[in-house]
């Protein structure tokens, strides 16, 4: 095993949902990590720089704003730099020297990457070709955030890491290229891998408009909720804190070395199983059924087993714990923002 404290963990993409969830939990593990951002990808520039209309604007900068300090209280630094940047990358890779490489950087949502894929490729397979060039020969340990959007539609509605990948869309298929990419530089380089598969995660200080965010915000707003096709769809909802312990483990265990992980709760719920957990927290929430995306997949549940067995992984939160959790951070942080009456939120599910 390999012990976390003094470890040089640099986050690529680290200011985001699961970086910065990531860094606070590897650093109270005395990891010393660093976070390369360019604040710009669903992070605090877009919020202040774009021209759209963001009714949640004012929300998000200050959950973004939250995330930032906490980083700060923390005291793990955060270098403001464009992985698109190879020689920028470089110079923020060669100051801190990490053993080990996260790469989060990425246009994390699969609606956005279709309306705009050479933006995803710009923010997905650019950045990851430029940290993937300056890792090797220079690094322990490579880590690579996938999806289990590579998977495409599950079949039976469950998917080991030995299930074909048929990705739809440009989201899936960026991710997949995107572990090619890795499996290549292995390969070619002999650089040290591994590559995690997460699925619809949910947790504090999400502004990636994730189905549980959005049906939290619109319950809060009174704004009434939408739920693609009949509810019936099965995702495998993995709380943030899970997906962070099995980071942790990926990098404790050497075992995880040239290995392909599903790190998700591995079992799944329905949309409806959501909506009902909701329903006990906001009891007058107003629902409606809208036609399903379709280029959204059939999914399910994503066998942990493998890494159960070669890392340890044990995942704790159901959704019927995580959820409730998420809620309550969300009023908390809403009553402590003063912003939760003057707030509204769009009628939208993504």
């Amino acid at each position: 095993m390999i012990n976390l404290k003094g470890r040089r963990v640099a986050l690529i993409g680290g200011a985001g949902f699961i970086g910065h969830n990531l860094a606070l939990s590897l650093q109270k593990q005395g990891a010393e990590v660093s976070v390369i951002d360019s604040l710009s990808v669903n992070n605090l520039l877009n919020f202040y720089a774009t021209d759209v209309d963001i009714t949640t604007r004012e929300l998000y900068v200050k959950i973004i704003n939250q995330r930032i300090n906490l980083l700060k209280q923390a005291k793990i630094p955060v270098t403001i730099q464009d992985a698109r940047d190879y020689h920028g990358l470089s110079q923020a890779l060669t100051r801190t020297k990490p053993q080990v490489i996260v790469h989060l950087a990425a246009v994390a949502h699969a609606n956005r990457s279709n309306k705009d894929p050479f933006s995803t490729f710009d923010h997905s397979l650019r950045t990851l070709e430029n940290a993937l060039d300056n890792a090797r020969g220079k690094i322990e340990h490579f880590i690579y955030f996938s999806s289990s959007m590579v998977y495409g539609n599950f079949p039976d509605g469950f998917a080991t890491e030995e299930t074909p990948c048929n990705p739809i869309g440009i989201y899936g298929a960026l991710k997949f290229a995107g572990e090619k990419m890795v499996i290549a530089y292995n390969q070619v380089y002999g650089l040290p891998y591994t590559i995690i598969r997460p699925s619809a995660l949910y947790g504090a200080r999400c502004v990636s408009r994730r189905v549980g965010q959005i049906f939290i915000e619109n319950a809060l707003s009174d704004s009434g909720i939408s739920v693609s096709g009949k509810g019936d769809d099965r995702l495998d909802f993995t709380y943030i804190d899970d997906l962070v312990q099995g980071v942790h483990k990926t990098i404790e265990n050497p075992n995880s070395l040239g290995q392909i992980f599903n790190i998700t709760h591995g079992n799944s719920a329905a949309i409806a199983d959501m909506v009902a957990i909701l329903g006990e927290h906001f009891p007058k929430v107003k629902l409606k059924y809208t036609q399903k995306d379709s280029l959204m997949p059939d999914r399910g549940t994503l066998s942990v087993e493998k890494a159960r067995k070669l890392i340890g992984y044990e995942p704790q939160f159901p959704l019927s714990k995580g959820f409730p959790r998420y809620i309550g951070w969300y009023k908390e942080f809403l009553q402590g923002s003063g912003s939760g009456q003057a707030l509204i939120f769009p009628d939208l599910y993504e």
